[in-house]
């Protein structure tokens, strides 16, 4: 078992270049898609710092069944008038804010949610 664990570190301690030769050498010889070394890199390894994502983009997917709350919601969300709302709603997918916090983003989709929209935080 500590093999495995000292696997795994020299794993998550792989530069980029080193991520990159290993998923050449897995798709040469191995036949494995080099897909899977992205997820080491995205894992915090290699010389790519891994940043926490500070602002957001709240995009309405849908305006699912309870399309006149969601309207409602996203007038009240945004300040935006009665026909600039339903415009918005109507033409989904949509940005309904953009370049908020994360807690203003988690704020607005559970809102959004809650009057039953399908909504993504980008």
């Amino acid at each position: 078992m500590a093999d495995l664990k000292q696997f795994a570190e020299q794993l998550v301690n792989l530069t980029v270049k080193e991520v990159n030769e290993l998923a050449t050498i897995l798709k040469d010889e191995y036949g494995i898609e080099p897909a899977a070394a992205a997820v080491v890199v995205a894992a915090g390894g290699g010389d790519a710092a891994v940043e926490e994502q500070t602002e957001f983009t709240v995009v309405l997917k849908e305006a699912g069944a309870s399309k006149l709350a969601v309207v409602k919601a996203v007038k009240e969300l945004t300040g935006l008038g009665l026909k600039e709302a339903k415009d918005l709603v109507d033409g989904t997918p949509a940005n309904v804010k953009e370049g908020v916090s994360k807690d203003e983003a988690e704020g607005l989709k559970k809102a959004l949610e809650e009057a039953g929209a399908v909504v993504e935080l980008k």
